[in-house]
């Protein structure tokens, strides 16, 4: 398994269908939730996943300071059903942090997080910061991570 972190006009055409492909069928068909998948946050973002004989084990987005919050994002965190319960989440998670403090002037993350996973964001720093909220029919918690 290869860990890959691209910007959007890095990726190739192929690359681009997997990934959104994997995030369809994690988001939209396991959890049940129609949403906007094509949401133009994507050209902002580096893109980092897993690949494992060049399937999408893992992936989620790094998204710039500015576009949905004034600090850099991290959002479509996802580990496919057949790659779960081995770490990586955990540690694609640490990678997209040392990423953006060692590559965007920001001193914190602010993330979406679904509720389930309040204990998995806290335990790698990140604080809750609102109340709980609905996006796409799912309680979620924004959350802050400063360094």
């Amino acid at each position: 398994m290869k860990f890959i972190i691209k910007e959007f006009d890095e990726l190739s055409t192929y690359e681009l269908y997997k990934i959104i492909q994997v995030r369809i069928n994690v988001f939209v068909v396991e959890q049940n939730c129609p949403y906007e998948e094509c949401d133009d946050k994507d050209f902002d973002s580096y893109h980092l996943y897993y690949e494992d004989n060049e399937n999408i084990a893992a992936y989620l987005r790094i998204i710039a300071a500015g576009v949905s919050y004034p600090e850099p994002s991290i959002g479509r965190v996802l580990v496919k059903k057949e790659y779960r319960r081995q770490g990586l989440a955990s540690e694609m998670m640490k990678k997209a942090i040392e990423f953006i403090k060692e590559n965007f002037k920001s001193e914190a993350i602010r993330i979406s997080a679904q509720k389930y996973l309040l204990e998995f964001y806290q335990d790698l720093g990140f604080e809750r910061v609102s109340e709980k909220y609905l996006e796409d029919d799912i309680p979620h918690y924004e959350m802050l991570c400063e360094f």
